[in-house]
C-alpha cells in the first residue's frame, strides 16, 4: 500500500504543497488517518505512476488513468455536451431574436401615440360678477350660475 507519512513530508515525496494534501486527504484522493498525537498521517503509494514519488512528475501535473483508459466515452460524453450547448445557444438566439421583434413593432407604435393634450385651465376672471336674483323672490341675492368645480375644469367633466 505504500508508507505512512505526515503532511509535510508527503508534500515532498509527492512534489506538491501540505495544503493540497490534505485536501486530497479530506476528499479521499489520498489515503490518511489521524494519528494518536493529532496529526493527520497519509499514505504515499511507493510508486506512482510506475514511478518513485521523488522521481517522478508532480501529482497534479499527472495524467489521469481514466483518460488512458476510456477515451471513446470522454470523447462521447464531450461531444454530447458540445451538443447541448450548441442547442442552448440556438434557443436563445431564438428568443433574442423574437424579443428584437417585439421591441421593433412598439418603436413603430411610438408615433402612432401621441402625447394626451393637457386640459386647458378655465380662465381666471370670473364670469359673472353681478350675481343674478331669482324672478321668484325666494332665494334673493344667490348666484343661479355657478362655474364649474376644479376636478371638472382639470379632467373636462
Amino acid at each position: 500500500m505504500g508508507r505512512r507519512v505526515d503532511l509535510k513530508e508527503a508534500a515532498e515525496l509527492l512534489g506538491s504543497t501540505s495544503e493540497a494534501i490534505r485536501k486530497r486527504a479530506k476528499r479521499g484522493t489520498l489515503a490518511s488517518e489521524t494519528g494518536e498525537d493529532g496529526k493527520m498521517y497519509v499514505w504515499v503509494p511507493d510508486e506512482v505512476d510506475g514511478r518513485v514519488p521523488n522521481g517522478g512528475p508532480r501529482v497534479d501535473e499527472q495524467v489521469d488513468e481514466r483518460v488512458d483508459a476510456y477515451p471513446d466515452v470522454l470523447t462521447e460524453r464531450m461531444v454530447s455536451e458540445i451538443d447541448h450547448l450548441r442547442e442552448q445557444l440556438r434557443e436563445e438566439r431564438e428568443a433574442n431574436r423574437e424579443n428584437r421583434r417585439i421591441i421593433a413593432g412598439l418603436v413603430q407604435r411610438v408615433p402612432e401615440l401621441e402625447p394626451v393634450p393637457e386640459p386647458r385651465e378655465a380662465p381666471k376672471t370670473p364670469t359673472n360678477l353681478h350675481p343674478t336674483v331669482d324672478p321668484q323672490g325666494d332665494d334673493a341675492g344667490q348666484e343661479t350660475a355657478k362655474s364649474p368645480s376644479w376636478w371638472r375644469r382639470v379632467f373636462g367633466a
